[in-house]
């Protein structure tokens, strides 16, 4: 099950490849919207800056610093967190949110975040397809801190970035279920896309999109009726552990 979920978050990231011919034994993880029902992002977001744009040279700007960051502790950090599986994705979170959320001690928790997180990089999807976008290290034929993606990553598109739009949304979840602890959430978020500036997988832009994009799929999500049975399955889950305080 955790390789297939692996492998889910890797085909998301990648802008939903055909993943049934890759494994046949492979199911969509339970999740709560299907993908026209989410926010159009294609529609709604910009096109990512073009390269006689200011935007494209605030993109530039940030490549070099990420760059410049790649020997360090927050390098490697990036370096970390390029990791695909939802184990390290709960790992990293563990601290802000206050627990560490797993299948086996938290299932209902667990559902409602892998549910969303699904939803989270389905969010990017059309966008990715739209734009195309050349990921910057494919742009400055650059290597990068991973290089076990950079044949994988090279084909796919680059703008909005389906890492951080993943990781944003297990962040407005988790702030969801335990708003005592949302600054610290929300600081892991963030440094969470910006990991993937630092590495050169993604421009800033396709960041800050991911964000918008995320959060849209999150309002959206509010309205789900399988959502909210689920959110009250976890926050029931939840309030039975010491160290949260989970209000219902």
């Amino acid at each position: 099950m955790k390789r297939k979920l692996a492998l889910l978050a890797m085909l998301l990231l990648c802008g939903g490849a055909a993943f049934a011919q890759k494994d046949t034994a492979f199911v969509m993880p339970d999740h709560f919207l299907e993908l026209e029902q989410l926010p159009d992002e294609g529609y709604y977001l910009p096109a990512p800056p073009k390269e006689d744009q200011l935007g494209f040279a605030n993109d530039i700007l940030r490549y070099q610093w990420g760059k410049t960051v790649r020997a360090t502790d927050r390098g490697k950090q990036a370096a970390d967190d390029a990791q695909y599986t939802l184990d390290y994705l709960f790992g990293y979170y563990a601290e802000a949110f206050g627990t560490l959320v797993s299948e086996e001690a938290t299932p209902e928790t667990w559902k409602l975040l892998v549910g969303g997180i699904v939803d989270g990089g389905l969010a990017v999807k059309r966008g990715k397809r739209k734009y195309k976008r050349l990921r910057p290290y494919v742009y400055f034929g650059d290597s990068t801190p991973v290089p076990a993606d950079e044949e994988v990553l090279r084909n796919s598109g680059s703008y909005p970035s389906g890492h951080t739009a993943r990781g944003w949304m297990c962040a407005l979840i988790m702030v969801q279920l335990n708003p005592d602890r949302q600054n610290a959430i929300l600081k892991a978020g963030y440094e969470y896309g910006e990991s993937r500036v630092i590495v050169g997988y993604h421009y800033q832009s396709d960041v800050d999109a991911a964000r918008i994009a995320s959060s849209a799929a999150f309002a959206r999500l509010q309205s789900s009726e399988k959502y909210q049975k689920q959110l009250k399955k976890a926050l029931k889950e939840l309030k039975k552990l010491s160290t949260l305080n989970v209000k219902l």
